[in-house]
């Protein structure tokens, strides 16, 4: 199933791994956590000689960066925006000096996040549509910047009782926001209320906080959430007072899911416990057409059938198949990310791992 594994170690735990998105596979943007000293880090991919579909990654460049990073997002191919443990948001560009890759801060966004005391929160997440940053964090604000701008635009103040910890764009006006006692809020920016749309919560109104969420590629109304438990469990916004379907996924907190972003029947999530798991549902029937006699009528529900989506499927849980990408490294994985066959990944072992997949 896999080609190649190849770890390089950094001396510093791996918060957040990004592939500039290009579709190219050659160039990484990582970034650091724990340390007194963190650092945004530019790679290359680089092919070894005589080892056929063997690849490196390669340092290029580092830029100092004060706090934890907590999250990078490409606001274009040459452009990442960069949250802090500290409350800020940087924007760094991806440019050639002297012919040399490097990264060049081009402008910093200090206290987006911050308590009614003036203390500094840790941002938690990001969602970026084209130039604009939503940004979510510690302190339940959500705070809207447009990179053109020196001041956010918009703060909504007490969107959230508890730290929300992921935000997703679900579309150009709507965000979707998970907490840490499970509850999914829905926020509608045209209007200039401070009161969420719809909310929800994870199954049981439990207090299991959410982790991640993402949008399906193709249909955003499709939302995949990852959970302190482990737990991965699918919503459609059109109809979300209870979760189309939930996978009993890894034992301990899931910290990222990605979609290929060309073939969104495969996802790939990672997690607390040091696993990596490659989920594959292209086994599940995309074809099925509901046949009617010609007096018969029938309500057709949205499953995964009916609309072309296997993660609407009822039988998701039955026909999935999970692989797990590399060796448990015991200690927390905590970001991932796909471009064509490769994935790249970050751990608290001190390691970036760049993974060339054979089969997807």
């Amino acid at each position: 199933m896999v080609v190649s594994v190849c770890g390089t170690f950094v001396s510093q735990k791996i918060q957040k791994v990004r592939w500039k998105p290009d579709n190219l596979c050659d160039t990484v943007v990582s970034g650091s956590w724990d340390d007194d000293d963190n650092k945004l880090t530019l790679w290359r991919c680089y092919k070894m000689e005589n080892e056929e579909g063997f690849v490196k990654l390669k340092a290029q460049s580092c830029a100092q960066h004060y706090g934890d990073i907590m999250e990078i997002k490409f606001i274009d191919d040459r452009t990442v925006a960069v949250s802090s443990s500290v409350g800020s948001i940087s924007l760094f560009k991806l440019c050639e000096k002297n012919g040399d890759p490097s990264l060049d801060e081009l402008k910093v966004w200090k206290n987006v996040h911050c308590y009614s005391n003036g203390e500094v929160a840790s941002g938690t997440d990001m969602a970026c549509f084209e130039d604009t940053i939503t940004s979510v964090g510690e302190d339940g604000r959500i705070v809207l910047i447009s990179v053109k701008e020196k001041m956010p635009y918009r703060t909504i103040e007490n969107a959230d009782s508890c730290t929300i910890r992921c935000v997703s764009v679900h579309q150009f006006s709507q965000v979707l926001t998970g907490n840490s006692r499970g509850q999914m809020k829905v926020w509608d920016l045209r209007n200039n209320s401070n009161v969420p749309q719809t909310s929800f919560t994870l199954s049981g109104g439990g207090q299991v906080g959410f982790t991640r969420v993402i949008s399906h590629p193709t249909q955003t109304h499709i939302k995949l959430a990852g959970g302190e438990d482990g737990t991965i469990t699918v919503w459609d916004l059109r109809n979300n007072k209870f979760a189309v379907n939930s996978l009993n996924a890894h034992s301990q907190s899931v910290n990222e899911l990605v979609f290929h972003p060309d073939r969104p029947e495969h996802l790939y999530s990672c997690s607390s416990n040091g696993q990596l798991w490659h989920w594959d549902s292209s086994k599940l029937n995309h074809s099925y057409i509901p046949q009617f006699g010609v007096n018969e009528s029938k309500n057709i529900s949205d499953n995964g059938e009916e609309t072309g989506c296997p993660w609407m499927s009822k039988n998701l849980k039955n026909r999935i198949t999970v692989y797990s990408v590399i060796q448990n490294l015991h200690l927390p994985v905590n970001s991932l990310d796909v471009s064509g066959n490769f994935i790249v990944c970050g751990c608290d072992n001190e390691a970036v791992y760049l993974i060339n997949e054979s089969h997807v």
